[in-house]
C-alpha cells in the first residue's frame, strides 16, 4: 500500500529565472587584437610619394596658378593626402578611414585617368589636343612634365585602384555615397567656367579642357557636356560601390587561437 497524500502540501520556492545579459560597455575593439600592416602602410606611402613628386614637378617647371587649378592635380593632391593619412593608421593598427573619403580620392583620379586617356590623348575624339598633356603646360611640354603627366594620368590611377583592391576590405562602399561624390566636379565646373570668365581672352589655355572651352563651344554645348559627364562619373560611381561589394575580401586573418573554427554538423 502507498502512503496516503497529505492534503496540505508546502508551497515549493520559485524557480529562479535565469538573469538578463546585459550589453557590455566594453568595445569590440578592446577584446579584439589590433593587427599592425607595414607593408600596407608603405605601399600606400610609396603611392603618395609618387603623386606628389608629380605634382612638385608640374608645379616647378610650369606655371603653379595653371597645375593647381587642373582637376588632376587637384585630385591627385587629394589622394596623396589620403593615402598618407592611411597608411599611418594602418602603422599604428588604428581603425582605416571612412569610406566615404577613400572612395571619393579613388573615384576622382579614375575620373581624371579616364577623361585624359579617352577625350584628351585619344586621337578619335573631338576634344583630342596635339602632343603630349602636361598639366602645366598648355604647349611643349619638357621631358620631365610629360612625365609627370604620365605619372598622373596612368601610374597613380593604376597604383590607386591596386591599393583598393589588395589592402581594403570589400563591401564597405555605399550606394548613398555615390551622389555626394559628384559635388567637388560639380563645384570643379562652377569653378572652371568663372576661371575663364574672369580671365582676359588672349590668356592662353583660359579654359583648361577643351569640352568646356565657352569660348569655341559656347555655354549650351559647354553645360551639355558637363552633363554627359557628370552622368558618366556618376555610372562610374556606381560601378565602383558595386564592384566593392563584388570582389573578394584580401585581407582576411586567420585565428590566432591555435584552433579553427568548424561550422556545426548536422
Amino acid at each position: 500500500m502507498t502512503a496516503p497524500i497529505p492534503r496540505d502540501i508546502p508551497d515549493l520556492p520559485a524557480v529562479p529565472s535565469p538573469p538578463a545579459l546585459l550589453p557590455s560597455p566594453v568595445p569590440a575593439a578592446a577584446v579584439l587584437p589590433r593587427v599592425r600592416r607595414p607593408l600596407t602602410a608603405v605601399y600606400r606611402l610609396l603611392v603618395a610619394s609618387m603623386a606628389l613628386a608629380a605634382v612638385t614637378v608640374e608645379l616647378l617647371l610650369g606655371s603653379p596658378s595653371r597645375a593647381l587649378a587642373h582637376f588632376t592635380v587637384q585630385s591627385g593632391i587629394l589622394l596623396a593626402l589620403v593615402l598618407t593619412l592611411a597608411a599611418r593608421r594602418a602603422w599604428t593598427a588604428r581603425h582605416p578611414l571612412p569610406t566615404a573619403l577613400t572612395g571619393a580620392a579613388l573615384l576622382y583620379v579614375v575620373i581624371s585617368s579616364l577623361v585624359h586617356h579617352l577625350l584628351l590623348a585619344n586621337t578619335a575624339s573631338p576634344f583630342a589636343l596635339p602632343g603630349p598633356v602636361s598639366p602645366s603646360a598648355p604647349a611643349a611640354p619638357t621631358a620631365w612634365q610629360t612625365a609627370a603627366g604620365h605619372v598622373l594620368h596612368t601610374a597613380v590611377p593604376i597604383a590607386a585602384a591596386l591599393e583598393w583592391l589588395l589592402l581594403t576590405a570589400p563591401g564597405r562602399l555605399h550606394l548613398r555615397q555615390a551622389a555626394p561624390w559628384l559635388l567637388y566636379p560639380l563645384a570643379y565646373l562652377v569653378f572652371s567656367l568663372a576661371r575663364g570668365a574672369l580671365l582676359a581672352p588672349d590668356t592662353p589655355a583660359r579654359y583648361l579642357y577643351p569640352f568646356l572651352d565657352v569660348d569655341r563651344h559656347g555655354y549650351r554645348s559647354v553645360l551639355g557636356n558637363a552633363l554627359l559627364l557628370g552622368l558618366a562619373c556618376y555610372a562610374l560611381a556606381v560601378l565602383l560601390v558595386a564592384l566593392d561589394h563584388l570582389r573578394p575580401n584580401p585581407i582576411r586573418h586567420r585565428s590566432k587561437t591555435g584552433f579553427r573554427l568548424q561550422p556545426p554538423v548536422g
